[in-house]
């Protein structure tokens, strides 16, 4: 296949940058401890300096992988799809979740919103960040918000995110992995003042998985 046709593909969803997809324990938010599959796509130019999975950031260091490949792979395992990046809205989210919701499966994502919402989702985690805010429709369609807490602005931030979305989305504040042993004491103190929020970990850290 040309450069050009696998272009073609990509803008049109049907290839995507794949880093790399596995079967695990949702470690965060709602679903925690629920067994997903995951897609991780390539690409994201939001730029959180704390983000550690640096390696997503530049699409071209991972292969345009056909969606039917890659939709396949997902149904042997699970019947719950996480597609997560780098970025995925940074691609079209139409095709592949099409595809998904023909093999009966449902279908996550995790997105900073920065870029327009696509696709067909069951469940839409949307973890802003400064740097890049999310669109009016992503807001209106999270059904949970999960801030990183870094340091104490973050507080400040999360409510204002917080009061764009919809009355029923589930807020949740998380720490930062290396600033965790910190901000876990001020978390804590913060929900029990603020029970609208509740408290996220990054479980499969603890559990040391993927």
């Amino acid at each position: 296949m040309t450069k050009e046709a696998i272009l073609a593909k990509v803008n049109a969803g049907e290839m995507l940058p794949l880093m790399e997809e596995f079967y695990t324990i949702q470690g965060e938010g709602f679903y925690k401890g629920t067994a997903a599959y995951f897609i991780r796509i390539g690409g994201c130019d939001v730029g959180c300096h704390w983000c550690d999975v640096k390696e997503s950031w530049n699409a071209e260091t991972h292969p345009p992988t056909a969606v039917a490949t890659i939709v396949e792979n997902a149904a042997k395992y699970s019947d719950t799809i996480v597609i997560t990046g780098g970025e995925p809205l940074t691609w079209d989210m139409t095709f592949i979740t099409s595809e998904l919701k023909k093999r009966g499966l449902k279908t996550h994502i995790e997105t900073s919103g920065a870029y327009e919402l696509t696709g067909e989702w069951d469940w839409i985690c949307l973890s802003p960040k400064k740097m890049k805010l999310p669109t009016a429709k992503v807001y209106e369609k999270a059904n949970e918000l999960k801030c990183i807490v870094y340091n104490k602005n973050d507080f400040e931030f999360a409510e204002a995110q917080a009061e764009k979305v919809g009355k029923d989305c589930i807020l949740y504040l998380q720490p930062e992995w290396s600033k965790r042993d910190k901000m876990i004491p001020e978390i804590v103190e913060y929900v029990m003042k603020n029970p609208k929020w509740k408290v996220s970990l990054q479980t499969h850290k603890y559990l040391n998985i993927p």
